[in-house]
């Protein structure tokens, strides 16, 4: 049987990507990082839309140039269905469809969060089935347990907001740039986590809601400018490591309740927050405590990517799970 070559293309976000994966082993993953949405503190669809229309082509023949492999060769084009932003997703599969019918090849289309999950099939070690997947980005904050690769279930989800959300919004209460994820992780390594208390809702089940922390923070922070304009500048790195501790603490309690209740100690994180250093910090505290085996992607399959896109594709292929020319982008797409 040929080794099967496939091109993977994601689109999902801000973020064009594309790469080559043969045999089940990932050969590369070109990334195209859309800088404008800077200038707007939070991506604007119609403008990474558009700056997707603009990398597509070059990220795709930077691919196929880099694998060292003609268009004739691929076996199948996957591209990433859902969930996403519109208009970001009609782009990646606009052309994922115009390519596989040229070539007359099968296409794939993805599930953006299965593939964050079978991220960890790029590398080795990777968790053993079944195990749970703490799924954590700005638009999604999930528990899921994973029995095979194409066979998982949420078992816990937010009720409103994603953490990551918590975390960007929150950063902009403060100021920061965005994306401020990254910015309250760096301050927070500077921090007294235990400065400020953070109080969070009481969810039942292995569920989330990240909105009553949010809006707590809002008037913490108004309250304490009324008092001292210059509040946040002081005490900049505190604020930080306490509000990560707070975010962080939900995260994990949610998750201890989740093995706890289904036994499986085989656990694993993914998504962009998956990068938060204080988490996986607080993760491996855990972990040792439990007696967990934790596995963490590496940085670069952390954020979105086509690399994650191509794994999950593999496995697809093998099962011939394919899909026809009428296939639509689901911007809510769920597992």
């Amino acid at each position: 049987m040929r080794k099967p070559i496939i091109l993977a293309i994601e689109s999902s976000c801000d973020e064009t990507s594309a790469a080559i994966i043969i045999n089940g082993k990932i050969v590369n993953n070109i990334v195209a990082t859309q800088s404008v949405h800077e200038n707007y503190g939070g991506v604007v669809p119609e403008l990474a839309s558009r700056a997707h229309e603009k990398h597509i082509v070059p990220i795709i023949d930077e691919a196929i140039k880099n694998a060292g492999i003609t268009l004739q060769m691929l076996d199948a084009v996957a591209f990433t269905q859902g969930p996403g932003l519109l208009g970001a997703l009609l782009v990646g599969a606009s052309f994922a469809k115009s390519l596989a019918f040229s070539l007359d090849i099968p296409l794939i289309g993805v599930n953006h969060m299965q593939a964050h999950i079978l991220a960890h099939f790029l590398d080795v070690p990777h968790p053993a089935f079944p195990f749970l997947c703490l799924t954590v980005s700005g638009g999604h904050t999930q528990i899921v347990k994973v029995e095979s690769a194409t066979k998982m279930e949420v078992i816990g989800q937010t009720l409103d907001d994603a953490v990551g959300e918590a975390f960007d919004k929150s950063a902009k209460l403060m100021g920061l740039t965005y994306p401020g994820g990254p910015l309250i992780d760096r301050y927070a390594a500077e921090g007294n986590p235990e400065r400020f208390i953070f109080s969070d809702a009481s969810i039942p089940g292995f569920n989330f809601s990240f909105s009553g922390i949010k809006t707590a923070f809002m008037y913490f922070l108004k309250d304490n400018m009324g008092k001292n304009s210059n509040f946040i500048e002081e005490n900049r790195a505190d604020i930080c490591a306490s509000l990560q501790h707070s975010l962080v603490r939900m995260l994990l309690q949610k998750l201890k309740k989740a093995s706890d209740h289904t036994k499986i100690r085989e656990i694993a994180i993914a998504g962009g927050v998956s990068a938060n250093k204080g988490l996986r910090n607080e993760l491996s505290i855990l972990a040792e405590k439990k007696k967990w085996n934790v596995y963490v992607p590496k940085l670069e399959y952390c954020t979105d990517n086509a690399a994650m896109i191509a794994m999950n594709a593999h496995f697809k292929y093998l099962e011939k799970d394919f899909c026809d020319l009428s296939v639509t982008p689901q911007p809510r797409m769920v597992i």
